[in-house]
């Protein structure tokens, strides 16, 4: 079995969108993110300060707004207008989890669908349906990258996601479905899940269960993109992360990404291959404005 070394896909990607942000910077365009950070949650602090550190590496000029647990819900949608209207940020990341006291999904949706680069808002999912560009969520986008890397031709295989979240299993259930693969999306509780699984010649594993998929579950040939992380207390009262299937049992798959070192790097990536993205919409905009 291949593995699926995701830190050096990412590595290559960030490689090439250093290029981009410099051939933008020379036109004048420097692609900016604004990243919002609410509370002092430890995960969501080590996750900012990775992405902070991969916007260093590309040349991508990050700016962190930082606000305190107990802020009211309409002060940070006033933020987050503010960053709408302001036209040198091209990508606005919300970090989540919010606090209890805030509506994730209003927060989310007030964000420009232009600027969406973790591709959550309801324009983008719609462009994302109906094949017609937006943003598209990172790691879905970041899974479909991996698959390329082994995989030429997607007509007519049949390809098992198994979680139905609207970050993941539906996203990526779309970009299987557009190139041209049969789609079954499944979770933890469809019935037979098993056997749906042992018929497919791609697996994306995206429930949030540790090891959920084992060895027997999978065909000879088959590949597994494992999206799930989980941390796990181990009977020495150590610790370690693992995914939605148990890798050690894939010897016969044709290739799968481990936990940690797949999916993960690829969805920074992809974040600010979106922010280039987004930065580029606006300076081909100006441009047409230009000639106008």
């Amino acid at each position: 079995m291949q593995l699926i070394d995701g830190a050096a896909i990412a590595e290559r990607l960030c490689a090439s969108l250093a290029q981009d942000v410099a051939a933008l910077t020379a036109t004048g365009l420097t692609p900016r993110l604004a990243v919002v950070l609410v509370g002092d949650d430890p995960a969501s602090e080590v996750y900012v300060r990775r992405k902070v550190a991969k916007c260093s590496q590309v040349g991508i000029v990050s700016q962190e707004h930082r606000l305190s647990r107990d802020c009211l819900e309409a002060d940070l949608l006033i933020l987050v207008a503010r960053l709408n209207s302001d036209p040198d940020v091209h990508g606005i990341l919300v970090q989540l989890p919010l606090p209890p006291q805030i509506d994730a999904g209003k927060v989310l949706q007030s964000i420009k669908p232009s600027k969406d680069v973790d591709g959550f808002h309801p324009v983008n999912v719609g462009r994302l349906s109906t094949g017609t560009g937006g943003l598209v969520p990172c790691t879905p986008l970041g899974c479909m990258m991996l698959l390329d890397s082994v995989i030429d031709d997607y007509r007519g295989l049949n390809a098992v996601v198994i979680g139905k979240s609207n970050i993941v299993g539906k996203p990526v259930s779309l970009l299987l479905l557009e190139r041209e693969c049969t789609v079954a999306i499944t979770h933890i509780h469809t019935r037979d899940l098993p056997d749906i699984v042992r018929r497919a010649d791609i697996v994306v594993a995206a429930a949030g269960s540790p090891r959920l998929v084992r060895g027997d579950w999978i065909k000879p040939g088959c590949v597994v993109i494992d999206v799930g992380i989980t941390r796990v207390h181990q009977s020495d009262g150590g610790a370690r992360l693992v995914g939605d299937t148990a890798t050690e049992e894939l010897g016969h798959a044709r290739a799968a990404t481990p936990v940690p070192g797949g999916v993960g790097p690829m969805t920074i990536a992809c974040l600010l291959a979106n922010t280039v993205k987004a930065a580029r919409s606006l300076s081909d905009e100006r441009d047409r404005q230009g000639h106008a």
